[in-house]
């Protein structure tokens, strides 16, 4: 049998995707995020650039003019100090929250919203040198390091070309004046750092899908994880079926040690019998207390003579009952003239065997609806008679 890791071929079922994500791996891009980054850096500089080029020379022409008093009392070029790097944090640390807000919104447009600490969990068995030089080598990782290469010579062939291109720019800059040099440089620069966008942009287009094949690759499993997997679900058959088996053998002796109370037992006349127990002040109609067919059936029967519970031979009844009647369940309601029928003719016989009344004679035909009775149209329903 070969290795379940070489026969991962089959794709990886809702509860393996749903544990995955729980313990941390989704699909990320880091060019998407990378590309969202410098796509919100540009736009945050092309929009407030005329405030951050005011706002920096302001900072350069207060901060880098000193006076005499300035160098006399080195005290003093500290609060400076002090006062200018507020100043630039100022205008930088909410630059930082809307970088770290794209870089969180790139993470969620690649593989979703997903909140776990289990990835944060130390694990051992990444500490293993020589597994640790298996992964180095594995497909994903090779993927990605050749990807990471192409997109830095690319980037860098971008750079290349476009500060070729502006080499008689960037030195003009140093022959104007402060404000017109700042303005021209973040021109430049803006416009570069745009054209890297682009190469940006077509690699996160493409590292996206890419992400999200290589993990439904990692995430395959073997036909014997996904029976494994459904044994866990479903549960082991084997045990279910000896669960199942020790149930019915509960209620076969609950059933079996009910009969001896009830009042009487139909019966068809081997096959099926049902016992039926009535209580007028405890019961809103009569309840079967035990049922069975077969081996079962006779069981019941055998206990209902030793208990002297009347035994009825009412076929047609006794199908109907065993087919639509529920074990400690009142019987249905369409049985209730049949099922009268019987208790009257069981009230009678035991008056009888008491000496307080004459001998009933034969039980009359009952009123069983024919659709109620599963041998309709198979069998006839036989004489019921007393047993």
């Amino acid at each position: 049998m070969s290795n379940d890791a070489q026969d991962r071929n089959l794709p990886a079922t809702e509860r393996k995707i749903r544990k995955a994500r729980e313990d941390g791996q989704v699909a990320r891009s880091r060019d998407l995020g990378h590309f969202l980054i410098v796509a919100g850096g540009i736009a945050v500089v092309m929009v407030a650039s005329p405030w951050m080029t005011g706002w920096m020379l302001d900072l350069m022409a207060s901060e880098l003019r000193f006076g005499a008093t300035d160098l006399q009392q080195t005290a003093r070029m500290g609060e400076r100090l002090t006062g200018a790097v507020a100043k630039f944090l100022a205008v930088t640390v909410p630059l930082g929250i809307v970088v770290a807000g794209v870089a969180t919104l790139g993470a969620v447009l690649s593989g979703g919203w997903n909140w776990t600490m289990k990835a944060m969990a130390p694990k051992f068995s990444k500490m293993n040198p020589i597994k640790g030089l298996g992964q180095l080598f594995s497909k994903d990782n090779l993927i990605q390091a050749l990807k990471a290469s192409v997109l830095a010579i690319i980037l860098g062939a971008i750079g290349a070309l476009y500060l070729y291109r502006q080499l008689d720019a960037f030195p003009a800059v140093l022959g104007v004046a402060l404000p017109a040099a700042v303005g021209r440089a973040t021109e430049l620069i803006v416009w570069g750092v745009a054209l890297l966008l682009l190469a940006l942009g077509a690699f996160a287009a493409i590292d996206v899908p890419l992400q999200r094949h290589l993990l439904k690759n990692r995430l395959k499993m073997s036909h014997r994880e996904v029976k494994d997997e459904h044994k866990e679900l479903e549960g082991n058959q084997e045990v279910k079926a000896k669960v199942k088996a020790v149930m019915r053998e509960a209620v076969k002796r609950r059933m079996i040690a009910a009969v001896p109370k009830a009042d009487l037992v139909v019966m068809n006349p081997t096959h099926y019998a049902v016992a039926l127990k009535y209580d007028d002040a405890l019961m809103g109609a009569p309840r079967v207390v035990a049922k069975g067919a077969d081996l079962l059936a006779l069981r019941i029967r055998d206990v209902a003579k030793d208990a002297q519970v009347p035994v009825l031979q009412a076929p047609m009844l006794a199908r109907a009952l065993y087919a639509h009647a529920e074990l400690d369940r009142e019987i249905p309601a369409a049985l209730y003239a049949a099922v009268a029928q019987v208790l009257a003719y069981v009230y009678q016989l035991r008056a009888a065997m008491a000496g307080q009344g004459p001998m009933p004679g034969e039980l009359p035909a009952l009123q069983v609806p024919e659709e109620l009775d599963p041998h309709h149209g198979k069998t006839s329903a036989g004489t019921a008679e007393a047993e």
